[in-house]
């Protein structure tokens, strides 16, 4: 019933966040499923959605005892798309492609692994860029404001639809790591292991500041129309590349872009000399170049009312709010055993919010083994292949795996043993 903690150290800095290629072991060619529920949804803000889709990706097979799925939960701005190729798209690698895959730390030669697309993202499932069956037209602005309980409610109906009673383990990083504990929390019957990574109970005060200043980025962009943009064939990118940029800023740490940029000129075509200014207010620096570059990026494929969306529900997520801010009492619930990692220079979501809520487990006599990466990257390093991080994961996974009989995994060979 104690915790168990381990500083591990990390690769060197500069990987990419976003894989640009598949690694060795990848689960290979993914196609995913749209998944429609008629049944109407009931909402937390006393809304009612009347239908919904999930769009959905599956690696690996479901036992006969249907006890070996894991669910991972996505964060801000990625999706379903957890693992391995798209077959719409050769470029694009799941975002945790390093993490899910025959042999890797979450092994799907053991493991069913599900992804889901949260309700209201812009990545497939229904969201403010579908159509309102009540008007025929974009759902736009008038789309239900969702919170992460009503993310793992519709979630828990895809359970129903694959058969699965009760996850071997529900996991997820930064927002994803949110909706694994309030999955612990919500349907305790239906998860056996929580994992929650880089994440926390609650917003900080700073936290919720960080996305009002990207949100109100978006509803002052004059393109942003109220949010129904959608009949004006417009897109608010200029609202949406500064709230991608603020928000890249905090998923970093200062040691991080110091390495990367550090105060290097950009050089730009008939400007300055080396060793001069440009006196102005265009690119002057590498780092400015990046943000920039980063932030336009996203404003080609993510939705405005998405983000609008999903950062309210980041700022609304706290379980200990009807317990008089007691999260223990908010966690008595719980059934799971709980795996939790942070990483040293995450000042999103920095260690002590993972150690409150360890702190919190053990108060309820929980089993919670605790990781503390010792890693430059920020808040992103979750998504990095950090060598003794993942040995953390692919540790806890096969204790899984033994207490299940799932067999034992030979990393080094490829091969069941």
């Amino acid at each position: 019933m104690s915790a168990s903690s381990l500083r591990a150290g990390s690769i060197a800095a500069g990987a990419n966040v976003v894989p640009t290629t598949a690694d060795p072991g990848s689960v290979g060619v993914v196609t995913s499923s749209l998944l429609r529920f008629d049944q109407p949804l009931s909402l937390a803000s006393g809304q009612v959605l009347p239908a919904y889709e999930l769009a959905v990706e599956t690696y690996g097979v479901l036992n006969e005892r249907r006890d070996n799925a894991v669910l991972i939960c996505h964060a801000l701005n990625a999706s379903h798309h957890v693992a391995g190729v798209s077959a719409s798209d050769p470029k694009d690698i799941g975002w945790w492609d390093n993490m899910v895959g025959p042999g890797k730390a979450l092994d799907t030669d053991r493991y069913f692994v599900i992804g889901i697309n949260n309700l209201g993202s812009c990545f497939g499932s229904t969201g403010p860029a579908s159509l309102n069956p009540a008007s025929g037209l974009p759902w736009g602005a008038a789309f239900p404001v969702l919170t992460v309980e009503d993310w793992v409610h519709a979630q828990a109906r895809v359970a129903d639809h694959y058969g699965i009673a009760r996850f071997a383990a529900v996991m997820g990083g930064s927002l994803g790591g949110m909706q694994a504990l309030s999955w612990a929390i919500e349907c305790p019957e239906r998860v056996a292991h929580c994992v929650v990574i880089a994440s926390t109970p609650r917003l900080s005060a700073q936290n919720i500041g960080f996305n009002e200043v990207a949100r109100r980025a978006i509803i002052t962009d004059p393109d942003f129309h109220g949010g129904d943009y959608y009949a004006h064939n417009t897109v608010p990118r200029r609202g949406l590349s500064v709230a991608r940029m603020i928000g890249h800023i905090t998923y970093q740490s200062d040691d991080d872009m110091a390495e990367k940029f550090g105060r290097t000129q950009r050089q730009a075509e008939g400007g300055a000399a080396e060793g001069e200014w440009n006196y102005g207010y265009d690119v002057e620096f590498e780092v400015e170049s990046y943000l920039r570059y980063q932030g336009e990026k996203f404003s080609r494929y993510f939705d405005a009312n998405t983000y609008l969306l999903i950062t309210r529900a980041l700022d609304y997520f706290d379980p200990a709010r009807t317990c008089g801010g007691d999260l223990a009492r908010a966690l008595a619930a719980a059934t799971a055993d709980f795996l939790l990692v942070s990483f040293s220079t995450d000042w999103r979501f920095p260690p002590e919010r993972s150690r409150e809520m360890v702190r919190a487990l053990l108060k309820n006599g929980r089993p919670v083994s605790y990781a503390e990466i010792d890693a430059p990257h920020g808040h992103d390093a979750f998504l990095l292949t950090d060598t003794r991080y993942h040995a953390v994961v692919a540790g806890y996974f096969d204790r899984i795996a033994l207490a299940l009989n799932l067999g034992e995994r030979a990393r080094t060979t490829g091969v069941l043993a």
